[in-house]
């Protein structure tokens, strides 16, 4: 089995994704949040803060990392356990430090996430959950649910300047 990390980086109401390279073998042309493979003897955090780093040149604060969930593709030799973290504070701003691997990165704001290709369609549901998204989450269960929400709080920085009927729960 392949053990791989991903990190969500969240900053401004929008997730930082990375775009995979069209030649990649597995997964191509798919936006996705950053990580890779752990490597042998490696914790899931170590692999993160390592992969944070090769791929956007960013030091996690370990602390402030917590699971997100756990994703499950394939089966036998094949097989992927991919551990979903959030990442609340890292210093340095993200770059694109692995160009061979993505061909792309960008802030993405979660109203955004309906109409990407995500390289796993349940990441914007992923993303859905974090408490940073809340306000956007609370007006996708009274849209869902055809119910008037008055109390829209524009302070929010996933709801600003955001239609609520546009956010939707994939």
């Amino acid at each position: 089995m392949h053990v791989v990390v991903t990190g969500a980086l969240v900053e401004n109401g929008a997730i930082l994704l990375v775009h995979r390279r069209p030649t990649k073998r597995a997964y191509p042309d798919v936006w996705d949040l950053p990580g890779g493979q752990a490597e042998a003897g490696e914790s899931e955090l170590q692999a993160l803060a390592r992969e944070m780093h090769e791929e956007l040149g960013v030091h996690i604060v370990a602390e402030s990392a917590s699971r997100l969930g756990v994703l499950h593709a394939g089966s036998g030799e094949d097989a992927v356990h991919v551990g979903v973290w959030q990442i609340g504070d890292w210093v340095g701003s993200p770059t694109n430090r692995a160009p061979e691997e993505h061909d792309d990165i960008a802030w993405v704001g979660i109203s955004e996430l309906g109409s990407l290709p995500l390289v796993h369609g349940v990441l914007a549901a992923m993303v859905h959950s974090l408490p940073e998204f809340e306000c956007a989450r609370r007006h996708s269960e009274v849209t869902d649910s055809n119910q008037h929400d008055g109390g829209t709080n524009v302070d929010c920085g996933a709801c600003a300047g955001t239609d609520p009927s546009s956010i939707r729960w994939d």
